[in-house]
């Protein structure tokens, strides 16, 4: 079972039989769900998501076993609809607490961790060309999914101009949505030398593609920072609501710049070790909190 914009990053994956469901239909996707898995048992239903919604709808899956999360993991009712439950996890990553499900299933571990998502060799082909199009280059995704997330358009900007200056082209990138375009304008209004501006111009698999090219690419918590990943292009993640160690980019959690444990601290009053796994800072202006030097020095250290 998948999301419907998450169905086209992943849509060519071998041996897979996908069912989209748009949560958004409410009832509507439950039905449609029920009348797609009718008259099938199946082995194992891997419930990885605790939300109420998701375990409800999954009432209509017919599996021998149903395996959820530990008991610590397990909100909304989740213990409810599972009767197996994977291995305890302190302070796992979200990458790792689905890989959990993997282990409940005595799948063997990958190292290295690989994810080989395929894309047509038209889109393969595409980024090639961009890549010899813009030489070597770094990709700035600056929109996350809250504008809270976002770092400030002229912080973004410097830090184009300052790569830019150091001979690499910069790239923007983004989804078709309205904050994703609002975002790039910001930055590009403060004089940004940007190359090419793609927000909302590419596929999933072009995007993929554009990242898989990149030198590097610097993100909040959004979903290119995590597609960079599986093509092991390193990321600057930038980081003040969430934890990094259980959200940041997997393979970059070293070069994230995080200024969430001084937020979460000063808003709780203890560390995240002492906090519920998973606690949000909130507030409008914490990715302010984030400096261009601090950005500055990761940078510097992938240029060398």
């Amino acid at each position: 079972m998948i999301g419907k914009v998450e169905y086209q990053l992943v849509k060519l994956m071998p041996n897979v039989r996908f069912i989209i469901f748009d949560k958004s239909q409410g009832k509507v996707a439950v039905e449609a769900l029920k009348e797609a898995v009718q008259g099938e048992v199946f082995d194992a239903l891997l419930m990885m998501q605790v939300a109420l919604r998701a375990n409800l709808a999954s009432r209509v899956i017919r599996a021998k076993t149903r395996i959820g999360f530990d008991w610590a993991r397990s909100k909304e009712l989740h213990w409810l609809f599972a009767n197996k439950r994977v291995a305890a996890h302190q302070h796992a990553h979200v990458l790792e607490g689905f890989m959990d499900f993997a282990d409940a299933l005595g799948v063997p571990p990958s190292d290295p961790l690989q994810w080989n998502i395929p894309v047509s060799e038209e889109d393969a082909q595409w980024g090639e060309g961009q890549a010899h199009a813009l030489g070597k280059y770094v990709v700035i995704a600056p929109a996350a999914s809250k504008a809270e997330r976002n770092w400030l358009p002229e912080r973004y900007a410097d830090i184009a101009n300052y790569i830019n200056d150091k001979g690499m082209s910069v790239v923007l990138c983004g989804g078709p949505g309205k904050l994703d375009r609002e975002t790039a304008d910001a930055v590009l209004g403060h004089n940004a030398k940007i190359a090419q501006d793609f927000t909302g111009k590419t596929s999933l698999h072009q995007l993929l593609m554009l990242l898989k090219h990149a030198e590097f690419v610097i993100a909040p918590d959004t979903g290119p920072a995590h597609m960079a990943t599986t093509v092991d292009t390193p990321v600057v993640g930038l980081y003040a609501h969430s934890n990094p160690r259980r959200t940041g980019p997997y393979k970059s959690i070293h070069r994230v710049v995080s200024v969430y444990d001084d937020c979460i601290l000063q808003q709780k009053g203890k560390p995240w070790t002492a906090l519920p796994w998973g606690a949000r800072a909130k507030g409008n202006d914490l990715m302010e909190k984030i400096t261009l030097d601090a950005v500055i020095e990761q940078v510097d250290e992938l240029f060398t």
